[in-house]
This record gives structure tokens, C-alpha cells and sequence, in this order.
């Protein structure tokens, strides 16, 4: 690990998706046809909590070729937890459009098994916080001042974990160039 970032710090090329160097925002591309961000790298994480600030625009207003798929939720950002793979254990927001709304959701994996609660809807091109805090076997989820307490599988740190980037779908891949900016805090 500490190879690649000392041959990534030489080369001078970014690694991940470039920050806009306009503001202090990461734009995140979901290209057409696919589900990742461009040049996906899921970074080790080993807080406690996350913090940040995202905006969607135009370009998260979609229609999915199969009806019932525009219920699939797409993911925002998060983390896997509990020294596993995050199909395992993990918890990040999820967003979908749905009903002429873009609708906010807390995404979890609990030893396997998903579980999704809609939380409200953010504006577009509107600035939105989020926040994840764990709390022992829980996590807490915080949307526009509201806390939604969602189950955990274990307790204590994340141990070995890794931070979930903007992925679209379900079962269909981004029907159009999807464009999100988020910012840590």
C-alpha cells in the first residue's frame, strides 16, 4: 500500500475521481450503461462516523427502462463494517428518483441481510448534510436534523473497512451520465 502511494505521489496522476479544484467538492460521474464512478477506489476508513455534504443535479432525474426498477435504490456514499465485505455489513445513504422526487434513504447490510428506510428527499442542486454515527449495534443515521436508528452487527470499530463511493442501481446500469459532488467534513 505504501508503495502505491509513494508511485501515485511520483507520477503526479490522482488517483479516485479528481477534486473540481473549483470549490472543495469531489464530482463523482457515473457514466451511461455503467453502475460505478469513473476510476473507482474504495479507500480504507476507520472512523466512527461520516460526515458530508452532497448536491444532485439535472442529472439524477432518470428513467429506467424496466418501470419497477426505478424502486431500486442507488447508493450515495458510506462504508462496509465489521472486518467484512460490505454485501456483509455496511451502512451509506441511498437515493433514487422516484415519483418526481429525488427520495433520501439509510442503505444497511446487517450479516447479509439489506435493509433500506426512506428518510425524506433533497432539492436538486440543493446543498444536503448527512451524517452516520455508530453507536455500539447501531447506526444512526442523520437527514435534515432527524436521527433514524438502523440495526449492527457487531460492536466496537469498523476494523478493517473501506468507503463506498456513488454506484447506480439495481439491476440496470445509469441510463444517462449521472453527476454527483460530494464533500467531506
Amino acid at each position: 500500500m505504501a508503495l502505491l502511494l509513494l508511485a501515485s505521489a511520483i507520477s503526479c496522476e490522482w488517483i479516485g475521481n479528481a477534486p473540481s479544484f473549483g470549490d472543495d467538492f469531489i464530482t463523482y460521474t457515473i457514466r451511461a450503461g455503467n453502475h460505478e464512478v469513473d476510476r473507482n477506489l474504495n479507500t480504507p476508513f476507520t472512523a466512527s462516523s461520516m460526515r458530508f455534504q452532497a448536491i444532485f443535479d439535472s442529472s439524477c432525474v432518470y428513467k429506467n427502462a424496466v418501470p419497477e426498477n426505478q424502486n431500486d435504490i442507488n447508493k450515495l456514499y458510506g462504508f462496509s463494517d465489521c472486518s467484512s465485505q460490505h454485501q456483509n455489513n455496511s451502512a451509506r445513504f441511498g437515493w433514487n428518483w422516484r415519483e418526481g422526487a429525488l427520495r433520501i434513504y439509510a442503505y444497511i447490510y446487517v450479516n447479509g441481510v439489506r435493509q433500506e428506510r426512506e428518510l425524506g428527499t433533497a432539492e436538486l442542486n440543493e446543498l444536503t448534510s448527512f451524517r452516520i454515527d455508530i453507536r455500539e449495534n447501531t447506526y444512526v443515521f442523520t437527514y435534515r436534523g432527524i436521527e433514524t436508528v438502523m440495526p449492527r452487527h457487531c460492536s466496537g470499530g469498523v476494523g478493517i473497512a473501506y468507503k463506498l463511493l456513488p454506484y447506480f442501481g439495481g439491476d440496470e446500469a445509469a441510463p444517462q451520465d449521472i453527476r454527483i459532488k460530494i464533500r467531506n467534513l
